[in-house]
């Protein structure tokens, strides 16, 4: 596997690092050593699939507050996404910083998301497929999200807005959260 790190210390993109031959490529999307080696946490308490329909489908800003935030390891299986993570973390120099990805069935990149961030996406593609290995359990009294939309994050989403849950469209504006998103999510 290929780690690059983001702007976002800790958040990395990981490309497959293929062993090509007659019958196609082999490669290792995920090890524990490798992952430990680069300091993030290789817990796997949870794996996800999400099928989605329709090409611009957005789902996020997601997150869980600790004790329970989670890690994910994000890829696109068939398809394409966009995928955008914001630092939530109080003490971090990018705090609402964000990183955008393209993750798609060609290029079978995957984003690593730390804990403390939130994760979301916008599917490029009708009929796309994402894989989720998560770091925790999900935890319904942890949850949290922020609005896709909210302008002091300015995230730009490449396709108009075609699906998207009444949860998602909910959540609060930053302004309204930020004092409590910023205790819950300090160190401790």
């Amino acid at each position: 596997m290929i780690f690059t790190e983001t702007k976002l210390k800790g958040a990395f993109i990981i490309d497959l690092d293929r062993k090509e031959d007659s019958r196609g490529f082999f490669a290792r999307a995920f090890c524990q050593n490798e992952f430990d080696k680069h300091g993030l946490k290789s817990v796997i308490a949870q794996s996800n699939v999400a099928s989605n329909f329709k090409k611009g489908t957005l789902r996020g800003m997601h997150f869980q507050y600790p004790p329970a935030a989670e890690t994910k390891l994000v890829r696109c299986t068939r398809g394409g996404i966009i995928d955008i993570i914001v630092d939530l973390r109080p003490e971090s120099e990018t705090y609402l910083e964000h990183v955008a990805v393209e993750l798609n069935e060609e290029n079978q990149r995957a984003i690593f998301v730390p804990e403390r961030f939130a994760h979301g996406y916008q599917v490029l593609r009708d009929n796309t497929d994402t894989s989720y290995q998560v770091g925790e359990f999900y935890t319904p009294g942890a949850e949290g999200g922020l609005l896709y939309n909210d302008p002091r994050l300015a995230l730009q989403w490449p396709l108009p807005l075609s699906v998207i849950s009444e949860k998602d469209q909910a959540f609060p504006l930053l302004d309204k959260i930020e004092t409590e998103l910023k205790r819950k999510m300090a160190l401790r």
